[in-house]
């Protein structure tokens, strides 16, 4: 059956059943920011021919839902400001969100170093206390979903910044934001849309990945496609059956989460238990653990679970009741046991964990593994010990059947972006390119093709900003073909499109974290290309010089450079900068000695008598000690194409 077909048959479950009452999708919410200074789109659902009324900051907008049950409004334009009220009314109720404010709003959306929090960042401590002076930044994390068909709704929460929120804010966004806040002193509000691990092209709409080349295009796997969009179709147009493993787990099937499953096959384990030990080790599927608790005579009222951070999902169960689960391994597990779960005496716990590749399961200390009871004077109880545990779905079967995002193109477009493009926003930062890195050629083309969708999709021509691979695992002691270096050099080539810009990071990576821990240096560094392109800040420097030419002297090759309004800054006292790499007609490069002449820098290496290109920070993790005045990085690049 042709995918296409099967999109149009899919369709219908797009679109949200009639409402009774009027409706906001989930972008709308209390602490909200709003774009200033443009038209404002308000839009919801509600009974067909429904008159609604939309309230905000002196505004009053009237309108009425057509057949479709669909209605929208465009408030004027506002300056920055409140907070404010937005009220939505209808035949048979109304809507009030409050404390909302009016200021600049950024789309942030990447794989894991987007989604990386700043609880785990660099000098987190700190960050965090200090969030409380910002309350007029505001985070809105989309809830990570997947879909085959573009969606109109999704789930999610704005938090204000404070000590209590800020910790499980996207640190780059955070950081971001913080630093636009500082030099505008208006509410910034940051969307977060990302999900770790990600290719490109997940993040293309559907329509737009169909236009691209054969030659650019994964070879997916059609009848993964085709049962993906047959559990949707039996699902009422839902993919969670499919996406969490349901349909194929036998602890599903067989209700291993209630109190009187048999476990008697099941294997022992010391919980909690990470699986890069035995005797999980390797494991990706879901696997189910179960444990029991004697609550103590002096427990009363409701209860929270402290199970620390999981890797990657979990649901868990009490008694059979479930308590909570959360997608993502960077998030630490605590939940609300309600009086009427537990019960005196013993009680069981069963926690079902999915991991999709590399390490996983529990990655608490035996201390942060309890259960507490709220009271006056708390009474918890150490979880820690003896478990059993079971596979639910094997690792051969889970790498068969679970969705996940790069399995198929679009999914996270659909259902974490489009319902977005409705929304007015100022811009967009990126932070991705790591799962694409060996497709440097792909890249060239689907980086610029996303950014273009995009800006199709919101009738605007957004600012894009993003950020370069930063320097990463071991060193190349000789001069060495490098996949992240030629991401790097695809990501620089979309500086071609307009209204872009890139910070570069090949100076505060780690050797050994994909993960860098400075997130502040990589948000000021984006909101340079901001603050200089969309807020009038011409005075600052948004990037180290750029190579412009070389001309060949003897043994030398010399090169000349746009300075950007800049200086040099070598952070060598001898004068030596690193990095540099040339070679002959052979195109063998050998590690080269270089020196500044005034703007130019001279290069040349004993091995090389008739030097015919160069190279600069070429590499997975290249040695880098030439800066601007700014303390900005020279980029990498090359001569030889």
């Amino acid at each position: 059956m042709k995918i296409g077909m099967i999109l149009l048959g899919l369709l219908v479950t797009s679109v949200l059943p009639l409402q009774a009452e009027v409706k906001l999708p989930g972008f709308f919410g209390d602490n909200m920011v709003l774009q200033r200074e443009a038209p404002v789109k308000i839009w919801g659902w509600a009974d067909k021919n429904e008159p609604v009324q939309v309230h905000f900051n002196g505004q009053v907008k009237k309108t009425k839902a057509n057949r479709a049950g669909e209605w929208s409004v465009l408030l004027d334009p506002m300056s920055a400001g409140g907070p404010y009220t937005l009220r939505v009314e209808g035949k048979d109720n109304r809507i009030d969100y409050g404390n909302i404010l009016v200021g600049e709003v950024w789309l942030c959306s990447g794989q894991s170093n987007m989604e990386w929090i700043v609880a785990n960042s660099a000098g987190a401590e700190q960050e965090i206390a200090d969030a409380s002076n910002y309350p007029e930044i505001r985070a809105l994390n989309v809830t990570k979903k997947m879909h085959c068909i573009p969606q109109t709704d999704f789930a999610g929460k704005w938090e204000v910044s404070s000590p209590a929120t800020v910790g499980s804010f996207s640190a780059v966004a955070y950081f971001y934001a913080r630093s636009l806040y500082r030099e505008l002193g208006v509410p910034i509000g940051i969307i977060n849309s990302s999900w770790g691990g990600t290719d490109i092209e997940c993040w293309i709409s559907p329509d737009r990945y169909a236009q691209l080349p054969d030659k650019i295009k994964l070879p997916y796997n059609q009848e993964l496609i085709e049962a993906v969009h047959r559990s949707v179709e039996e699902n009422n147009g839902s993919m969670d059956a499919y996406t969490e493993g349901f349909v194929y787990d036998e602890g599903i099937r067989r209700k291993w989460y209630e109190p009187n499953a048999d476990d008697a096959s099941w294997t022992t384990i010391e919980m909690p238990n990470p699986w890069n030990e035995a005797p999980l080790s390797n494991t990706d599927g879901a696997v189910w653990f179960r444990g029991t608790f004697h609550s103590p005579k002096s427990a009363q009222g409701p209860a929270t679970l402290y199970l620390g951070q999981i890797d990657d999902d979990d649901i868990c169960w009490i008694n059979g009741t479930q308590v909570g689960s959360t997608k993502g391994w960077g998030i630490h597990r605590q939940y609300n046991v309600p009086e009427n779960v537990w019960k005196p005496g013993e009680n069981s716990i069963v926690v079902r964990v999915t991991d999709e590749m590399g390490g996983g399961g529990f990655l608490a200390t035996p201390d942060k593994f309890y259960i507490e009871w709220n009271e006056d004077e708390p009474v918890s109880v150490n979880l820690s010990g003896t478990w059993k545990y079971a596979q639910g779905i094997s690792d051969e079967d889970f790498r068969k059947v679970l969705l996940n995002p790069n399995n198929i193109h679009s999914l996270l477009y659909n259902a974490m972006i489009h319902p977005l493009t409705p929304m007015t926003i100022k811009g967009v930062i990126w932070y991705q390119g790591e799962n694409n890195a060996g497709r440097a050629t792909a890249y060239q083309t689907l980086f610029p093709t996303l950014i273009s969708d995009w800006r199709d999709k919101w009738k605007s021509e957004l600012p894009f900003y993003w950020v370069q691979l930063a320097n990463f695992m071991a060193k190349d002691s000789v001069p060495s073909e490098s996949d992240w270096a030629n991401l790097r050099e695809a990501q620089t080539m979309t500086l071609s499109l307009p209204k872009t810009g890139q910070a570069v990071i090949i100076d505060i990576g780690e050797a050994n974290d994909i993960h860098p821990k400075n997130k502040q240096d990589v948000g000021w560094r984006l909101a340079l290309h901001a603050l200089h392109n969309e807020y009038g800040r011409k005075d600052l420097i948004v990037s180290a010089p750029t190579y412009q030419s070389l001309e060949k002297q003897g043994n030398k090759l010399v090169l000349t450079f746009d300075m950007k309004g800049s200086t040099w800054n070598l952070h060598n006292k001898y004068g030596y900068i690193e990095g540099f790499a040339i070679a002959g007609a052979d195109k063998q490069f050998h590690w080269a000695k270089a020196q500044l002449a005034g703007d130019r820098i001279e290069v040349w290496s004993d091995d090389v008598p008739y030097p015919e290109y160069v190279r600069f920070a070429w590499g997975n993790n290249p040695d880098v000690n030439l800066f601007n005045a700014e303390c900005l990085p020279l980029a990498p690049f090359r001569t030889d194409k």
